[in-house]
């Protein structure tokens, strides 16, 4: 569905953003696309949907070459960006005007979704706070029915409740025929959504695997004290004691902590990395 092979970009004459990169992407997934600030999260989504081009290396999505930005292909592809700038119209008129560029939108799931969401239907958009604005371009994202839906920091700008409603909203909607990316460094609101998790660091996925393999390798619990355990990768201080990754040696089965995977692989990459070289 989505393939990069040796693809390399950069901003004009600056330091590589994204190097040699390679990266399958397969439909029915939802991929959380994880990295530090400035680590290239942002222009990876871009260059998937054609806005940014690789200055070499191929990069096909869904058969095209996102950078021809060709009508059959921007029809199949929908990007939630970090910012926006909205007009100020009512919903209705929103929807009249950006609708038609997708063939496959739903009106009636647009609704639901914006239910769920509780977002009042009479306001233009101008009149509605940032967090309600966001949840408007989700609802409208997941109703285009687009095939690749790439999603930049969705979960930014939406209170506690309104990130639980996120999770609902699109823990329901994703069909074997979409494949779904969301960036975030707010991974603690995707820990129930992922499929795989994708590392990007130093300009390369340094990491792509899907979560029931991470949980079989590590495991990740609380202890009351580190002498009660065996000698974890990671840990951290609690509340109560100390959570901590380890080795799965008992073939444990726990969830994914994701904010803890992902800190210990930027602190441990020489422990955690050669787990998952297949």
């Amino acid at each position: 569905m989505i393939s990069l092979q040796h693809l390399n970009f950069s901003y004009r004459k600056g330091r590589p953003v994204l190097s040699d990169l390679q990266l399958d992407l397969q439909p029915g997934r939802i991929y959380g696309l994880l990295g530090k600030n400035g680590a290239g999260k942002s222009s990876l989504l871009y260059n998937i949907c054609g806005l940014l081009f690789p200055q070499s290396g191929h990069c096909n999505v869904l058969g095209f070459n996102p950078a021809r930005r060709q009508p059959a292909f921007l029809q199949q592809v929908y990007l939630l960006p970090e910012t926006f700038d909205l007009p100020d119209v009512g919903i209705d008129d929103y929807v009249r005007l950006y609708a038609p560029f997708y063939p496959a939108f739903d009106e009636a799931a647009f609704k639901k979704h914006l239910g769920v969401f509780d977002v009042p239907h009479g306001p233009t958009l101008h009149a509605l706070s940032h967090g309600q604005q966001k949840k408007v371009l989700i609802s409208f994202a997941l109703a285009t029915g687009a095939k690749v839906l790439l999603m930049d920091e969705p979960t930014n700008g939406l209170d506690i409740p309104s990130k639980r409603q996120f999770r609902k909203v699109i823990a329901g909607c994703l069909r074997d025929d979409q494949c779904m990316i969301i960036s975030t460094h707010q991974v603690k609101d995707l820990d129930s959504l992922i499929d795989d998790v994708l590392i990007l660091e130093d300009s390369r996925i340094i990491l792509q695997e899907p979560v029931s393999r991470i949980t079989e390798k590590l495991s990740f619990r609380q202890v009351m004290s580190l002498e009660e355990t065996e000698p974890p990768i990671y840990s951290e201080g609690a509340l109560k004691g100390y959570a901590v990754v380890a080795v799965n040696r008992r073939e444990e089965h726990s969830g994914l902590d994701m904010e803890m995977f992902f800190n210990a692989v930027m602190v441990e990459k020489e422990k955690i990395l050669p787990l998952f070289n297949r």
